[in-house]
């Protein structure tokens, strides 16, 4: 491997969230000094994922089957659907363990400020998917910032002829969190979304 190539390495993973410059080279030295037991089994695993690795043409997660596991899975309840922004988000509320409905990635939210409309989302499938008879519940799991309210709002006035229940994620204090410490924000949802004592 060239020096050239090196760079290369550092400059590709400095481009991955968390990573910089500094880091990138880290991680570039661990690779090179573990070669067998690190670099040889990411280069097979990421040359594998390239090949077997796809979106999910009913939900749009990733998995190397489609549908996906979650799709499939007939344990699963077919009748709520949790809308998300993207797979990160779809992948936070599965390690929660708690929710054992089905998903639909939206891909981003809509933003006028990077030119982002309806037809850039996938939301004409999620439509399609509520106007089913089995489906009940759509649960808006859009961020808590202005594109994800902004989102949540529209796909609810496209939701309303499918006769489907709309709900969204409850906002407001973390558990072990001080009011003291919140932001604005934060504590104004979490009096809007009191609860009965």
């Amino acid at each position: 491997m060239t020096h050239s190539d090196i760079d290369e390495l550092i400059r590709l993973f400095s481009k991955l969230p968390g990573l910089g410059p500094r880091s990138a080279r880290r991680v570039v030295l661990t690779l090179m000094r573990r070669k067998e037991q690190l670099m040889i089994p990411l280069a097979g695993t990421l040359a594998r994922a390239l090949e077997s690795v796809r979106s999910c043409s009913i939900c749009g997660n990733l998995d190397t089957h489609d549908p996906c596991g979650i799709c499939t899975d007939a344990r699963r309840e077919g009748t709520t659907i949790c809308v998300v922004e993207d797979l990160a988000d779809l992948w936070a509320i599965e390690r929660c363990n708690l929710y054992r409905g089905r998903y639909h990635v939206l891909g981003g939210t809509l933003s006028a400020m990077d030119d982002r409309g309806p037809s850039q989302l996938n939301i004409e499938p999620l439509i399609a998917r509520a106007a089913k008879e089995e489906v009940k519940e759509i649960i808006l799991a859009t961020n808590a910032t202005i594109e994800g309210q902004t989102t949540a709002h529209y796909l609810t006035t496209r939701l309303e002829g499918c006769h489907v229940s709309i709900s969204r994620l409850a906002q407001g204090i973390p558990m072990g969190g001080e009011l003291d410490y919140l932001d604005d924000g934060t504590l104004g949802a979490a009096l809007k979304l009191r609860l009965p004592f």
